[in-house]
């Protein structure tokens, strides 16, 4: 091989060289690869033994392919395979050797420059008889390195099969060789990355399908409603995906559900509440529409789908039908506020129905409250010229700042002491005018001097049975309990619709009329009289009661004791006006209470 002068030994080197080159490349996998550059050293370059020591990434270099021939004495170099070297080591070494081109000739006299930890192995041939002899302590060494410059691995040769230390040619061979290497190796490495890479991504894809596969079946097969909406885009706010549970709640067909969103579905008095609740985590409890036009109880929870680079992607909603605990709910509470034998309201609801009404500001009356100045001084009084362009518009003029203030006119912000904010929207309860003979308002709300007096107001009308102890006591509770279930349900009938009839406990009744007059008051109190009077048919018996009627009103600044007692009073008024007995009357009362 050494024979330079002959021209046909370095084209049959070159054919060799083409021959390992394409074996290098033939290699698949990293092993084979390093397994074909040690083979090809041996066999297409004329060496009885090959190592590759590659490059780990922690930096240091492991013997990763050996090779020899079999009729090498030099002794199995493939004890070194897997041994390791530090890169310290292995650039000492590099920078100590001669430097024939890129390659790295490291004689036999400085092997004191190999250390210890640098796996190394040494035949047994013959010692040099000539300068130019091979000897067994040499070694030949090629760097491979990247495209970008970065070690990745040292070739070892040893022993060439002529003997002699390699010439010109044989450098030059091993230099190529050793390029060819370089990139066959860098290769191989970039295809085992990208295999692990598509391992990896296979494995994730397969995790992703089965993540979706899972969440397909919990979506599809939960057994409350599920649906996506979509958040951006011309489509957003539609449900574009919803389940079996979802159909069946609302009675809809998914084709039919998917064209629509809840805004569409909510019940319109819910509308505002749906859309005040946050997409993120959000919850509310409102009322869906179903198919047959009635409306469901459900609770909204929404969750947002989030993509990791582009955000928030769809709304997650589930759907949970809570009817039956509304239904209960509202059970309770018609039970707390409502009489269990006649089912009208209590006593309670009453009152809380009152407290809603009235405000807690006192109203002036007639002139004896003096100025409006007077009743609400500064700043919660009422200059003339902060509302008198509106009260005239209204014919209000002259009018006392406090009537202005119960129209809504120039009301300052928060309004008097008592009412807190939104007074400005209270209908201000007012007793009406109680007019005289005349004509004349004797008994006018607002001072004298071109108030303007209220006609209207809350009329309390308080009921008594006359006669209900009797029965009773005749023909037993029963009878009484089913006497007092009839003069519910007619003194329901007799009220306008709005008005609340109410069991104010035993056998006493109260009625609330708003927006009435005085007059009015009487033709209601008229009508309770003559649908309580006429007989009952109870058990087969014809049973009979009277009623006692008091007429009293309610207005802002008055407690609600206050407004109940009075018309208790008057109610009483007319029993002795009836010439019924007080005194007989009281304990019968008390005794009813009692019971």
């Amino acid at each position: 091989m050494e024979a330079e002068s002959e021209p046909y030994v370095r084209l049959a080197t070159l054919r060799t060289l083409h021959r390992v080159v394409a074996d290098l490349n033939a290699a698949r996998s990293l092993a084979g690869t390093l397994q074909a550059v040690v083979e090809g050293a041996v066999h297409g370059l004329g060496f009885d033994a090959a190592a590759v020591s590659l490059v780990r990434p922690d930096g240091d270099l492991v013997v990763a392919a050996v090779w020899e021939l079999e009729e090498s004495p030099m002794g199995g170099p493939s004890v070194l395979l897997g041994q390791v070297g530090s890169r310290e080591s292995w650039d000492r070494l590099l920078g100590v050797s001669d430097h024939w081109g890129t390659l790295r000739f490291l004689p036999y006299d400085r092997g004191w420059a190999v250390a210890s930890d640098i796996p190394r192995w040494i035949g047994d041939g013959s010692l040099p008889v000539y300068a130019n002899d091979w000897h067994p302590a040499d070694g030949l060494l090629a760097p491979m390195y990247s495209a970008g410059g970065d070690l990745l691995g040292v070739l070892s040769v040893d022993r060439p099969r002529s003997g002699k230390r390699p010439g010109a040619w044989t450098r030059e061979a091993l230099e190529m060789f050793s390029l060819q290497a370089s990139i066959a190796i860098g290769n191989a490495r970039l295809r085992a990355e990208m295999q692990r890479a598509l391992a990896r991504l296979e494995k994730e894809q397969q995790a992703l399908r089965a993540s979706e596969e899972s969440f397909r079946q919990a979506f599809e097969y939960a057994p409350s409603g599920m649906a996506i909406t979509e958040l951006h885009g011309a489509g957003r706010g539609q449900l574009t995906r919803v389940n079996d549970a979802l159909c069946r709640l609302l009675g809809r067909p998914r084709a039919v559900l998917r064209q629509q969103s809840f805004a569409d579905l909510v019940h319109p008095e819910d509308r505002a509440l749906l859309e005040r609740t946050s997409a993120e985590s959000g919850r509310a409890e409102l009322r869906l529409s179903r198919r047959d036009g009635g409306y469901q109880w459900v609770c909204l929870r929404n969750s947002i789908v989030a993509d990791a680079a582009e955000g928030p992607s769809f709304l997650l909603t589930h759907v949970e039908d809570i009817e039956d605990r509304k239904r209960h709910e509202f059970q309770l509470a018609h039970r707390a506020s409502h009489d269990a034998l006649t089912g009208l309201p209590n006593g309670a609801e009453l009152k809380a129905r009152l407290a809603r009404r009235l405000c807690a500001q006192p109203q002036p009356v007639g002139a004896a409250a003096g100025p409006a100045e007077a009743a609400y001084p500064p700043p919660y009084g009422y200059p003339a010229d902060s509302y008198s362009a509106h009260a005239a518009h209204d014919g209000l003029e002259g009018a006392d700042p406090y009537a202005a203030a119960v129209h809504g006119y120039g009301l300052p912000e928060g309004g008097p002491p008592g009412l807190g904010p939104g007074f400005g929207e209270h209908v201000h309860a007012v007793v009406p005018a109680d007019h005289g003979p005349g004509g004349e308002a004797w008994s006018a709300p607002f001072r004298s001097g071109g108030a303007a007096a209220v006609d209207k107001g809350l009329a309390v009308l308080f009921c008594d049975l006359d006669g209900f102890k009797s029965i009773n006591d005749r023909f037993g509770h029963n009878a009484g309990d089913a006497v007092l279930v009839e003069v519910a349900r007619r003194l329901s009938q007799a009220v306008r619709d709005g008005d609340t009839v109410a069991r104010l406990g035993g056998d006493e009744f109260v009625v609330l009329a708003d927006g009435i007059g005085r007059e009015e008051a009487k033709d209601l109190a008229h009508r309770l009289r003559n649908a309580i009077i006429p007989p009952m048919r109870i058990d087969g018996r014809a049973m009979r009661v009277g009623v006692s009627l008091g007429i009293g009103w309610a207005g802002c600044g008055m407690s609600i004791e206050e407004v109940l007692h009075t018309a208790d009073e008057r109610m009483y008024d007319e029993k002795r006006a009836r010439g019924g007995a007080v005194r007989g009357a009281r304990g019968e009362r008390s005794h009813r209470r009692a019971g």
